[in-house]
């Protein structure tokens, strides 16, 4: 009985799969060709277990030669629509096509110029009209017994974003010396594979004043914590701002002297903040678009619960990268 019932989870879900074969049309190769011509990056959104598929999918995509990150639907409108620049593409996920947070998303992103490719089970959902190239990732039935549970969608939607991941690579000529240069291996490859936060820094050993604070205190603590920044937040440790090296560098060309200016007088006050979830891989890549070597995390009451540095994510001790070494 439950050998038949695997195998039944098995041939349904493999079905499912074959049953998009057909479904690659020209729609699927205009997607191909909108991202190959791009200059920026692919940005996946998606809720649920679709954003997990999102996130299997930009890691597939990194990996093999086409930048990209994921990005949150109910974050994005949060701030984290900072993250899109003009000439990304954004690849939308959902299997009804009528994910509110995606369907709430999307309008802002095309009058931003985004250009938006959709996979749905719902070519004329809400979502696949919004989109610029809709993909149809229908799929007969799932594999619970209760046709609920998503399985066999979540499935075909990942064979299909494997399906536009492998064309790239044939498109690029990406081969076995460039998947070394994205997989260097030993402690770096495995340092980029855990979680934010497995590396981030919390407790007392986050750098942090509070406003108010004179510069000279922040200095001070920024000595002593040694990453290069300290946090401001207000009386609730809500975050307020970050105050860096350049941040120093610029107020002293400004000023005679820093060291009795106000904390708030000379930091930055709107720092790029993650989710603790994130894969080292993707913090990395916002700190390589934004050029910032700082990330700050929050928990859910929007308080500082963690800070962590470039050198975080790629490991404080040496570590071999193609032959040679670098040195924290």
């Amino acid at each position: 009985m439950i050998i038949e019932q695997a195998k039944d989870v098995l041939r349904i879900e493999a079905e499912g799969i074959m049953d998009l074969v057909d479904r690659i049309g020209p729609e699927f190769e205009k997607a191909v060709l909108m991202i190959f011509k791009a200059k920026g990056r692919v940005i996946l959104t998606g809720m649920g277990k679709s954003g997990i598929i999102c996130r299997k999918i930009s890691a597939t995509l990194n990996s093999t030669g086409t930048p990209s990150l994921f990005m949150h639907p109910a974050e994005a409108i949060h701030g984290d629509l900072g993250m899109v620049a003009k000439d990304d593409i954004v690849l939308a996920i959902s299997n009804s096509g009528q994910t509110l947070e995606i369907n709430n998303l999307l309008p802002i992103l095309k009058k931003m110029g985004s250009k938006i490719i959709a996979f749905t089970g719902d070519p004329d959902s809400s979502m696949a009209r919004e989109s610029d190239i809709v993909i149809d990732v229908c799929v007969e039935k799932e594999a619970c017994p209760m046709d609920i549970v998503p399985t066999t969608s979540t499935t075909a939607v990942l064979a299909m974003g494997d399906a536009l991941a492998v064309v790239l690579i044939n498109l690029r000529r990406f081969n076995k010396k460039d998947f070394k240069r994205f997989h260097p291996g030993g402690s770096l490859g495995e340092r980029l594979s855990i979680k934010v936060k497995e590396a981030m820094i919390t407790d007392d050993y986050i750098p942090m004043v509070t406003l108010g604070s004179q510069v000279i205190d922040a200095i001070k603590e920024m000595d002593s914590k040694k990453i290069g920044a300290t946090i401001i937040v207000d009386n609730d440790k809500r975050l307020a701002g970050i105050l860096t090296d350049g941040d120093l560098r610029r107020a002293l060309i400004l000023h005679d002297s820093i060291h009795s200016l106000k904390v708030e007088e000379i930091m930055s006050d709107s720092p790029r903040t993650i989710d603790e979830d994130m894969l080292a891989a993707e913090a990395l890549g916002i700190m390589e678009l934004y050029e910032i070597t700082h990330l700050i995390i929050l928990d859910k009451q929007k308080r500082v619960n963690g800070v962590i540095h470039l050198h975080d994510l790629l490991g404080r001790k040496d570590f071999k990268l193609n032959g040679g070494f670098i040195r924290h």
